[in-house]
């Protein structure tokens, strides 16, 4: 026991009973504090967790839009947590990219996933709808 110590507990003494109930206070801190840092959305969960079970209801849905306002069907798709297959095949160029853009954007608010299955089509799924595997299209080859 220091210098420092020893006249901390002469101005002021520490009893006993109030070294335990300081114990106890710092024990709920902690309790508290690691309740605060837990995850309080699925958005907020790390990425390494395992993607939630799918339902036996859950459904694809596919689109082949004719406009770009029907991007945004797309995207109510995929906050209900439903996949989607886009067939852009329809849509001239510039709208197709601009449908793509937008889908990209919503995918990445909802932490999901996108990627181009054929020419001129993408899947769109959502966190909870886990994707495997990548397809190899003929002109990446070349």
């Amino acid at each position: 026991m220091g210098f420092k110590d020893k006249l901390i507990k002469f101005v002021a003494p520490v009893e006993d009973d109030d070294e335990e109930e300081y114990e106890d206070e710092e024990e709920e801190e902690v309790e508290y504090k690691q309740a605060e840092t837990k995850p309080v959305s699925s958005y907020e969960q790390t990425r390494n967790s395992k993607v939630q079970k799918v339902s036996p209801d859950t459904k694809m849905v596919l689109f082949e839009p004719r406009s770009l306002e029907e991007a945004e069907e797309i995207a109510r798709h995929l906050k209900q947590r439903k996949a989607a297959v886009v067939n852009l095949h329809r849509l001239q160029r510039e709208y197709a990219q601009r449908t793509i853009d937008f889908l990209n954007g919503v995918i990445f608010a909802l932490d999901g996933t996108i990627q181009k299955i054929g020419h001129n089509v993408i899947l769109c799924a959502p966190k909870s709808i886990g994707v495997d595997g990548v397809i190899s299209l003929d002109s990446e080859d070349e």
